[in-house]
């Protein structure tokens, strides 16, 4: 009995120093995407020019991308509110995003987090990165064996980014754009991809785009804090068709922004925030709709029946929804007011 404990003692005894040895091993073979991969590694370079940027008035942080690759914001751009934002591209690895992430939140400054992942790479000469930290501290590398044309421009707090180019300028062209843009964060990003294409961009073209603005604060709610996450996963225009996408989601966070001033009982202020979502995107109902719904709730039912009369003139269906809402509390259950406002229904 006793030699057969020993035996088996002396066995687990190797197959630890066999999993140890495999452990180690697997540790010095380490590359930043094992363990952190969101996608599948690309088995080509994605061609790419992207923008990285902390804006210091609002502490918003974004990222922005193009690139003649399928569904491109899916492996590139990387941010998170109060942590930072990161590009990785070229021979993608996903890793550079989520660990750069991670990093950062841990404390690691932009500079740190890229210089710890670079070291761990087995080929950071073909990987192209760009970070920028919640302090805007930025930091940026371009592999030697990146596709040219290659380079970087790197500002206060933001860096430019592109590889595979047609021309060498569309880096700096892209930092001009941005620098000299007014406007909201998504505004300027969006100016430095325009910039890109104007110089020419991918030489092999366009395919799709991508951009992911979050707040300059953590809300503990990752998808309450993306401001803007756009994506155009293929398109023969990706950046005017992005630059379509922002008006209209400008539109609909001001919607956003109308129905939270309107559960504080803020109603003038709500209706502020509604009249610019309308005046944004004009053509959609919806954004039409619910400011007349708010409006005749509130007693100003004489300003809501033009918007009314105009919702139902484009679908019927309007007034089929306006109906419904009063048994769930969206609207007074008051007949004098609905038949008032289903008069606006225009005649068959």
């Amino acid at each position: 009995m006793k030699k057969n404990t020993q035996s088996g003692i002396h066995y687990l005894s190797g197959l630890l120093i066999i999993l140890t040895v495999v452990f180690l091993a697997g540790l010095l073979s380490f590359s930043p995407s094992e363990g952190a991969d969101r996608n599948p590694k690309p088995l080509r370079p994605v061609s790419t020019y992207s923008i990285v940027a902390l804006d210091k008035e609002t502490g918003q942080l974004g990222v922005a991308v193009q690139s003649h690759w399928f569904s491109v914001g899916s492996i590139v751009s990387w941010a998170e509110a109060g942590v930072g934002a990161v590009a990785t591209q070229s021979f993608v690895d996903p890793g550079y995003g989520a660990l750069g992430l991670e990093m950062m939140r841990a404390g690691k400054s932009a500079e740190q987090a890229l210089s710890g992942l670079l070291k761990s790479d087995r080929t950071p000469e073909v990987r192209q990165v760009a970070m920028v930290d919640a302090s805007g501290l930025v930091a940026v590398h371009t592999g030697k064996n990146c596709i040219a044309e290659a380079g970087h421009y790197q500002g206060d707090g933001f860096s430019c980014q592109a590889n595979m180019m047609l021309k060498n300028k569309v880096w700096s062209a892209m930092a001009r754009a941005y620098q000299n843009t007014k406007g909201e964060l998504v505004d300027r990003l969006l100016a430095a991809l325009e910039a890109a294409e104007k110089e020419g961009g991918d030489i092999r073209g366009r395919q799709s785009a991508a951009i992911l603005v979050v707040s300059g604060k953590s809300s503990g709610v990752w998808w309450k804090d993306r401001i803007y996450d756009l994506r155009i996963e293929d398109h023969p225009e990706p950046i005017a068709e992005m630059k379509r996408l922002v008006q209209i989601a400008k539109a609909y966070n001001h919607m956003n922004r109308g129905d939270e001033l309107l559960t504080e009982n803020k109603v003038k202020e709500a209706m502020e925030e509604y009249s610019q979502a309308m005046e944004l995107y004009s053509g959609n109902p919806e954004l039409i709709f619910w400011p007349a719904v708010t409006m005749a709730s509130t007693g100003r039912v004489e300003d809501s029946l033009p918007l009314f009369r105009k919702v139902f003139a484009l679908d019927p269906n309007w007034a089929l929804l306006l109906q419904r809402l009063p048994a769930v509390g969206q609207f007074p259950k008051d007949r004098k007011l609905m038949r008032k406002i289903l008069e606006q229904v225009p005649k068959k």
